[in-house]
Protein backbone atom coordinates (compact mmCIF):
# COMPACT_ATOMS: atom_id res chain seq x y z
CA UNK A 1 0.00 0.00 0.00
CA UNK A 2 1.31 3.26 -0.91
CA UNK A 3 0.21 6.39 0.81
CA UNK A 4 0.08 9.37 -1.42
CA UNK A 5 0.35 12.75 0.13
CA UNK A 6 -2.19 15.28 -1.06
CA UNK A 7 -1.32 18.89 -0.97
CA UNK A 8 -4.15 21.40 -0.72
CA UNK A 9 -3.38 24.95 -1.65
CA UNK A 10 -5.68 27.60 -0.24
CA UNK A 11 -5.33 31.14 -1.38
CA UNK A 12 -5.78 33.70 1.34
CA UNK A 13 -7.87 35.95 -0.94
CA UNK A 14 -10.41 33.15 -1.54
CA UNK A 15 -10.66 32.43 2.20
CA UNK A 16 -11.40 36.07 2.96
CA UNK A 17 -14.09 36.26 0.24
CA UNK A 18 -15.71 33.06 1.48
CA UNK A 19 -15.77 34.34 5.08
CA UNK A 20 -17.29 37.67 4.01
CA UNK A 21 -20.03 36.01 1.94
CA UNK A 22 -20.81 33.52 4.71
CA UNK A 23 -21.07 36.39 7.22
CA UNK A 24 -23.38 38.36 4.90
CA UNK A 25 -25.54 35.25 4.38
CA UNK A 26 -25.91 34.73 8.13
CA UNK A 27 -26.69 38.43 8.61
CA UNK A 28 -29.37 38.25 5.90
CA UNK A 29 -31.01 35.21 7.53
CA UNK A 30 -31.06 36.94 10.94
CA UNK A 31 -32.52 40.11 9.39
CA UNK A 32 -35.28 38.12 7.67
CA UNK A 33 -36.13 36.34 10.93
CA UNK A 34 -36.46 39.65 12.80
CA UNK A 35 -38.63 41.12 10.06
CA UNK A 36 -41.09 38.29 9.60
CA UNK A 37 -41.45 36.53 12.95
CA UNK A 38 -44.34 37.83 15.10
CA UNK A 39 -43.21 40.04 17.93
CA UNK A 40 -44.34 39.53 21.50
CA UNK A 41 -44.88 42.24 24.06
CA UNK A 42 -45.46 41.31 27.69
CA UNK A 43 -46.23 37.69 26.80
CA UNK A 44 -48.92 38.65 24.29
CA UNK A 45 -48.57 39.01 20.55
CA UNK A 46 -48.68 42.54 19.30
CA UNK A 47 -51.72 43.12 17.14
CA UNK A 48 -51.24 45.23 14.08
CA UNK A 49 -53.83 47.08 12.06
CA UNK A 50 -56.98 46.67 14.14
CA UNK A 51 -58.78 49.48 12.34
CA UNK A 52 -58.93 50.99 8.91
CA UNK A 53 -57.72 54.55 9.40
CA UNK A 54 -60.40 57.20 9.10
CA UNK A 55 -63.29 59.05 10.68
CA UNK A 56 -66.33 56.94 11.55
CA UNK A 57 -69.71 58.07 12.84
CA UNK A 58 -72.70 56.48 14.48
CA UNK A 59 -76.02 58.24 14.94
CA UNK A 60 -78.04 58.54 18.12
CA UNK A 61 -81.67 59.65 17.91
CA UNK A 62 -82.58 62.09 20.69
CA UNK A 63 -86.16 63.27 20.40
CA UNK A 64 -86.51 64.51 16.82
CA UNK A 65 -82.81 65.21 16.38
CA UNK A 66 -79.94 63.04 15.21
CA UNK A 67 -76.65 63.42 17.03
CA UNK A 68 -73.57 61.81 15.51
CA UNK A 69 -70.81 60.33 17.62
CA UNK A 70 -67.57 60.70 15.64
CA UNK A 71 -64.60 58.39 16.26
CA UNK A 72 -61.19 59.08 14.70
CA UNK A 73 -58.86 56.07 14.39
CA UNK A 74 -55.65 55.15 12.64
CA UNK A 75 -54.30 51.65 12.03
CA UNK A 76 -54.21 50.54 15.64
CA UNK A 77 -55.18 53.47 17.85
CA UNK A 78 -58.32 55.40 18.78
CA UNK A 79 -57.38 59.09 18.67
CA UNK A 80 -60.53 61.09 19.41
CA UNK A 81 -64.24 60.75 20.13
CA UNK A 82 -66.61 63.70 19.82
CA UNK A 83 -70.20 64.73 19.16
CA UNK A 84 -71.01 66.31 15.80
CA UNK A 85 -74.26 67.83 14.51
CA UNK A 86 -75.09 68.78 18.08
CA UNK A 87 -78.02 71.17 17.97
CA UNK A 88 -78.52 73.83 20.65
CA UNK A 89 -81.91 72.28 21.40
CA UNK A 90 -80.28 68.93 22.16
CA UNK A 91 -77.73 70.48 24.53
CA UNK A 92 -80.58 72.22 26.36
CA UNK A 93 -82.78 69.13 26.57
CA UNK A 94 -79.91 66.74 27.43
CA UNK A 95 -77.39 68.68 29.51
CA UNK A 96 -75.53 65.55 30.65
CA UNK A 97 -74.71 64.48 27.09
CA UNK A 98 -71.47 66.43 26.64
CA UNK A 99 -69.95 65.79 30.09
CA UNK A 100 -70.83 62.10 29.85
CA UNK A 101 -69.21 61.79 26.43
CA UNK A 102 -66.10 63.66 27.59
CA UNK A 103 -65.66 61.26 30.50
CA UNK A 104 -66.24 58.17 28.35
CA UNK A 105 -64.06 59.44 25.49
CA UNK A 106 -61.11 60.06 27.81
CA UNK A 107 -61.38 56.52 29.20
CA UNK A 108 -61.76 54.89 25.77
CA UNK A 109 -58.79 56.78 24.31
CA UNK A 110 -56.68 55.92 27.37
CA UNK A 111 -57.64 52.21 27.47
CA UNK A 112 -58.03 51.84 23.67
CA UNK A 113 -61.11 49.74 24.38
CA UNK A 114 -64.78 50.13 25.28
CA UNK A 115 -64.58 47.45 27.97
CA UNK A 116 -64.32 48.28 31.67
CA UNK A 117 -65.51 51.87 31.20
CA UNK A 118 -66.87 53.43 34.39
CA UNK A 119 -69.52 56.13 34.67
CA UNK A 120 -71.62 57.62 37.42
CA UNK A 121 -75.10 56.37 38.29
CA UNK A 122 -76.68 59.71 37.37
CA UNK A 123 -75.30 59.36 33.80
CA UNK A 124 -76.02 55.65 33.47
CA UNK A 125 -78.51 55.73 30.57
CA UNK A 126 -76.82 58.55 28.69
CA UNK A 127 -73.46 56.82 29.05
CA UNK A 128 -74.88 53.49 27.87
CA UNK A 129 -76.34 55.11 24.74
CA UNK A 130 -73.03 56.87 24.02
CA UNK A 131 -70.99 53.71 24.59
CA UNK A 132 -73.21 51.79 22.17
CA UNK A 133 -72.75 54.53 19.57
CA UNK A 134 -68.96 54.43 20.05
CA UNK A 135 -68.94 50.63 19.71
CA UNK A 136 -71.01 50.89 16.50
CA UNK A 137 -68.57 53.40 15.02
CA UNK A 138 -65.59 51.22 16.00
CA UNK A 139 -67.31 48.18 14.47
CA UNK A 140 -67.39 50.07 11.16
CA UNK A 141 -63.65 50.77 11.50
CA UNK A 142 -62.55 47.23 12.42
CA UNK A 143 -60.66 45.26 9.81
CA UNK A 144 -62.03 41.78 9.28
CA UNK A 145 -59.23 39.19 9.47
CA UNK A 146 -58.21 38.09 6.01
CA UNK A 147 -59.66 41.17 4.35
CA UNK A 148 -57.32 42.76 1.83
CA UNK A 149 -57.00 46.51 1.61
Amino acid sequence: MSAKTKIVVLHMKELIYTAIFAGLGILLVILLLFMFLPREKGGESVETMNYAAGVYTSSVMLGNHDVDVQVIVDGNKIHDISLVNLDETVTTMYPLMEPALESIANQVVEKQSTTEITYSAENQYTSTVLLNAIENALAKARIVEGEAE
